[in-house]
């Protein structure tokens, strides 16, 4: 354990857990969906739905899903900003089943029309896991580069994605595949040690079958 771990990250709020996990949850939801969405139902589970309005949990996830950081002064007013930046977001607080008490399930429309729903936890310093995007069991904390890959189940798919990642001397640091059923739609996440290439995403999204490729950056403590 660092100092960083005992100390927790530099933040604006009352609570790492609270409300710098909380903004970096909306964080890595805005990077799944691509950039800014235009509306976000939330609904809040545990002690996230117990506290909310207390440790300002409401307005930091607000927060990340404008791109702010969990250092950033305008954290308090992410509410007032987020309606002149047209994001519609609302609020809902219910039992999301047997998950961890700082839980956030997050659907979102972007402009374009492209709907996620993305859930994940606030584990604890700052720190996040998200666990479920769309119908998909993931395991991604945040804390590397990653892509979310989705495609058709097939073989050789993940083998052509690792091997243009490695022909592009990028590190896969741990990778966890989801499908919905055998030669169904699939979904993978690859977390690397270092941003794969422009070039890399570009081969990637040419493989037959793969639907949609996704970068997002780090965003954990």
């Amino acid at each position: 354990m660092g100092i960083f771990d005992i100390i927790g990250p530099i933040m604006i709020g009352p609570s790492s857990s609270h409300t710098a996990g909380a903004v970096r949850l909306g964080l890595a939801a805005r990077a799944i969906i691509g950039g800014q969405p235009s509306r976000a139902d939330i609904t809040l589970h545990g002690s996230f739905a117990r506290t909310y309005r207390g440790h300002g949990t409401d307005v930091a996830l607000v927060a990340g899903l404008l791109g702010m950081n969990p250092d950033d002064e305008r954290i308090p007013n992410a509410r007032e900003i987020c309606e002149s930046e047209g994001l519609k977001v609302t609020f809902h607080t219910a039992s999301l089943g047997d998950v961890h008490p700082n839980t956030a399930q997050i659907e979102l429309v972007s402009p374009d029309g492209t709907q996620r729903t993305i859930r994940g936890a606030s584990v604890g310093g700052g720190n996040i896991l998200v666990n479920k995007i769309d119908k998909f069991v993931v395991d991604f904390t945040g804390e590397h580069h990653a892509l979310v890959v989705s495609y058709k189940d097939q073989p050789g798919i993940i083998a052509k994605i690792t091997s243009l990642l490695a022909a592009e001397n990028v590190n896969i640091a741990a990778m966890r595949v989801s499908r919905e059923a055998k030669y169904s739609k699939a979904l993978a996440i690859i977390e690397m040690d270092q941003p794969a290439p422009t070039k890399s995403k570009e081969m990637i999204s040419r493989i037959p079958s793969v639907d949609t490729v996704v970068v997002l950056p780090p965003v954990s403590a």
